[in-house]
């Protein structure tokens, strides 16, 4: 009985050793067929498709090899890591916009331009919105193409175009040079018009900035460039401080700041000196503030000209404060054309220094530019002007007030105003011309005639009936 019992127990055992050994065989053969089926092509591809489905994570994704790489956590981008020679003569447009495009997407990035390396630019639009406080380190110097021929039709507006930028600072060390002596040439000009067949009506701006907001420019170098140094379109709440600008006296049409369509700006402590305005005032600006600042050789401080081809002006609420002017055509100055419509109105020019200076105050509502211009009767409204403490020396004319006939300058206010004849005007200075303006006078007044340039009472010309209610700023 017991050795039965034991049979029993010792098949038993048997059995399940059977068993197991045929359940690792099947799962041997499952996990065999599973690889070659994971293996397959089909399945290699709908992997691929999986990993490719979700969405790339922030901030930016690395540049192209070519370009170089930084790390999720950096926040320096230098254009020598994205392919810039730095040389002078490689174009290095594409690595400038390659690191650009990277910085843009981190917070509180920046593209370096590196000191001692001079970088070949080609016209470039550099593009946001970006992340907050992006900064562009100017250490180093860019060039524009110094050849007329390398420039395309289309990229005749500006060089280096910034657009729908907020929160961004450019600042450094460095320079931003325009190469433009080609363009102040007429020869030059004329014989790239024969050979491309377009005709280049406007000449590039340097730097361009466009529907930008909270910009920031410091402490850089700006020379030489086609036309417009530094320009702001359509923008706001904008502060230049430091900056030096500078081009020969002879080279035509190269504004130092040239403001258009833009309010909220101040300007400090920089040194302009250019062929035309050191900083031109156009329509659509209010809340302009430059103090402490230099300008000269050049055309003064503008604003205007306003109104041409009878166009609407609007410039209110301007400061010019604690400036010194020195060898410009003029010194402080309000230009219009007629035939516009619209308003100049609360501008303040205070404590500014002239030296030599042909005509140091102008207000001129007949500006032309041409041989002649047509007379027309309808003008931009000049009022609320007062000049203080504007004192030094010309070789021309000291003021030289000329408002239209019809719609006079009115609450002009001339105090404290000392301008004495150059050592080197020689010969060609003549009185004070004062023209249907009104306001009131303070001494001292030098030299004398200046006293008896505006008008008492409000100068209530009636503007024409046909034009006057068809815009109020």
């Amino acid at each position: 009985m017991k050795k039965s019992k034991n049979r029993s127990l010792l098949f038993l055992l048997v059995f399940l050793i059977m068993i197991f050994i045929a359940f690792s065989t099947i799962s041997v053969e499952a996990r065999k067929n599973h690889r070659m089926k994971s293996r397959s092509p089909k399945n290699q591809k709908q992997r691929r498709r999986s990993d490719n489905s979700g969405n790339a994570p922030g901030p930016a994704p690395a540049p192209a090899p070519y370009y170089g790489s930084y790390p999720s956590h950096s926040t320096i981008f230098d254009i020598l890591s994205f392919g810039a020679k730095g040389d002078g003569i490689s174009d290095d447009s594409k690595a400038f916009q390659a690191a650009w495009k990277a910085a843009c997407r981190v917070p509180s990035a920046t593209v370096e331009i590196p000191s001692e390396f001079r970088f070949l630019i080609r016209p470039i639009t550099l593009q946001g919105p970006c992340m907050p406080h992006l900064v562009l380190q100017i250490d180093g110097t860019l060039l524009a193409p110094p050849q007329i021929s390398a420039w395309s039709k289309s990229s005749l507006f500006q060089w280096i175009n910034f657009k729908w930028v907020h929160n961004f600072t450019i600042q450094g060390t460095g320079t931003v040079d325009g190469q433009g002596s080609a363009w102040w040439s007429l020869s030059q000009v004329n014989y790239i018009q024969k050979r491309s067949k377009y005709i280049p009506d406007i000449k590039p701006t340097a730097l361009r900035f466009y529907a930008s907001y909270d910009v920031t420019v410091r402490d850089i170098t700006i020379v030489n460039s086609p036309q417009c140094h530094l320009k702001f379109d359509s923008s706001g709440r904008v502060k230049i401080n430091n900056i030096t600008i500078s081009s020969p006296e002879t080279s035509p049409n190269t504004d130092g700041i040239h403001l258009q369509n833009t309010r909220d700006v101040e300007i400090q402590h920089s040194n302009i000196g250019c062929g035309d305005d050191c900083v031109s005032i156009q329509t659509g600006c209010s809340n302009i503030h430059i103090h402490h600042s230099n300008c000269g050789p050049g055309h003064g401080i503008s604003v205007g000209g306003l109104g041409k081809d009878r166009s609407v002006a609007c410039v209110s609420s301007i400061v010019v404060e604690n400036i010194n002017i020195q060898n410009t055509l003029y010194g402080v100055r309000i230009k219009t054309w007629q035939g516009g419509i619209g308003s100049v109105k609360n501008l303040s020019f205070s404590n500014v220094q002239v030296s030599d200076v042909k005509v140091p105050i102008a207000i001129d509502q007949y500006y032309c530019d041409k041989k002649s211009c047509r007379n027309q009767t309808e003008a931009v409204a000049i009022s609320g002007v007062k000049y203080n403490q504007i004192t030094g020396t010309y070789s021309v004319q000291p003021i030289h007030l000329a408002c239209s006939n019809r719609v006079p300058c009115t609450d002009v206010d001339l105090v404290d105003i000392q301008l004495e004849q150059s050592p080197s005007s020689r010969g060609f200075q003549q009185q004070a011309l004062c023209w249907n303006s009104y306001g009131k006078s303070q001494a001292p007044l030098v030299p004398s005639s200046i006293d008896y340039c505006l008008q008492g009472g409000r100068g209530l010309a009636k503007r024409p009936a046909t034009r006057s209610h068809e815009f109020s700023c």
